[in-house]
């Protein structure tokens, strides 16, 4: 099993089903309007995930939840639904292989949105990192 405590692990695990998202997106886009898709890839989500949380017995009353918990799972809520709208629109006219490392600049703004509203504090190894990333990024977008 799992252990629920390894960050690394989940973080790797969370890549590889990205990636497969990338590439079964791809495929199921052929001849389908992106926002369409999007939606019933959205219908999916929330089935699977109800099912999980109540097979795994961690269902609890929502309403008990704080209003700022509300405000700011509803504020994630509309930052990832405008992302996988304009992700299954990339994807739908890009290459999966150009499209998602760009998405994945993300990493960098979250690095900086971090630093800059949430205190933390990269060392210069991992600032170095994440530059590394950000110029694969460019590198990838430059047309040839």
């Amino acid at each position: 099993m799992i252990s629920s405590s390894n960050w690394l692990l989940w973080a790797l695990l969370s890549a590889v089903f990205a990636a497969m998202t990338a590439i079964f997106a791809k495929i199921g886009i052929q001849g389908v309007d992106s926002d369409l898709a999007t939606l019933v890839r959205t219908g999916f989500i929330v089935v699977i995930l109800s099912l999980f949380v109540v097979m795994a017995g961690k269902w609890t009353n929502p309403l008990n939840l704080s209003g700022k918990t509300w405000v700011f799972l509803g504020l994630s809520g509309l930052a990832t639904g405008a992302s996988w709208v304009c992700y299954f629109r990339a994807l739908q006219i890009g290459d999966a292989s150009k499209v998602a490392p760009v998405d994945k600049l993300s990493l960098v703004l979250v690095a900086i949105f971090a630093f800059a509203f949430l205190g933390e504090r990269p060392i210069a190894r991992e600032w170095a990192g994440i530059a590394l990333v950000a110029a694969g990024v460019v590198l990838l977008a430059l047309k040839r």
